[in-house]
């Protein structure tokens, strides 16, 4: 009998969503780092459990924004947190309740959906320590669940697992078999630039480019040319993106093309360039030509 069941991954920013997500496909789809706001659009991430299809919705960190762009990332957390199966509230293993997790948990109140509690990062912390922050949050909402994971590891990945099968209602799945995202591939490459963009770059700089791939094409020998233009708010981040005699772009198109080669399971020829766009962030009509739309 077929099933499936549609469940938004939603939290703070940096709380671990994309590792998450990664960990229980089994493949990386969402791009991932240490700094804050990595993600920025929703990502549906495919999960097959035998004839059970758990279709998963991993958001942007839910944050106070500054910018239009941030605006945009807090709605779709909003609007994911709405119309699914379950909510899948991640937490790190701190015994209080911030006020990101404040508005997630009234937003599941709000709209009256079973919601599950994933205490991540327990490889992190004591035993003890665990248990307090599970108190904490069981005292503030009931939960049909709390499950502390380790997205890292892998701990307790496959509780979680049989615990959002739960929610699967019989019905016809969604998404072919074989398919593990909706993402199209030259998304997920412009996301691998990025990613290593913020791997390779300090404090704000990272957060104000955009990657846009301007041509995707398989020659007949199986490589793949992939050109890409990276947009940055300033001039001046524009010659720090591009360092001295190239080495930054150099560096970032090397490890973003080692990623692309891995997901493509191709060769990949990569040609990458470095444009100035002032204040896109602000702009409705760039956050558009971004794909950062309602």
């Amino acid at each position: 009998m077929m099933k499936n069941a549609m469940i938004t991954i939603c939290g703070r920013p940096n709380v671990g969503k994309s590792t998450l997500t990664n960990s229980l496909v089994g493949e990386k789809i969402a791009i991932v780092s240490n700094k804050p706001q990595t993600t920025r659009n929703r990502i549906t991430a495919i999960v097959e459990r035998g004839e059970t299809q758990l279709v998963l919705l991993d958001t942007p960190g839910f944050h106070r924004p500054r910018t239009r762009l941030g605006d945009y990332m807090v709605n779709v957390v909003k609007e994911s947190v709405a119309d699914v199966d379950c909510v899948l509230l991640l937490v790190e293993p701190i015994p209080s309740i911030g006020p990101q997790e404040e508005a997630l948990i009234s937003r599941i109140e709000e709209q009256g959906l079973p919601s599950i509690l994933v205490i991540n990062k327990i490889d992190t912390v004591e035993k003890e320590k665990l248990l307090e922050v599970m108190a904490v949050y069981a005292a503030r909402h009931s939960f049909d669940a709390i499950l502390p994971v380790s997205a890292k590891t892998g701990d307790g990945l496959e509780e979680l697992l049989c615990e959002m099968e739960k929610y699967a209602e019989e019905g016809p799945h969604l998404f072919p078999e074989d398919m593990i995202t909706d993402q199209p591939e030259r998304q997920i490459c412009a996301e691998l630039i990025r990613e290593k963009l913020l791997l390779c770059l300090e404090k704000e700089i990272p957060h104000g480019t955009a990657v846009e791939i301007s041509h995707f094409s398989e020659r007949e020998n199986g490589i793949t040319d992939i050109e890409a233009t990276i947009y940055c708010e300033k001039e001046s981040h524009k010659g720090i993106i591009i360092g001295k005699k190239g080495a930054m772009l150099k560096k970032v198109g090397e490890l973003a093309r080692t990623d692309m080669e891995a997901f493509l399971g191709a060769k990949v020829n990569l040609k990458t360039w470095v444009k100035v766009k002032e204040s896109w962030r602000d702009s409705l009509a760039q956050l558009r030509n971004f794909g950062y739309t309602e």
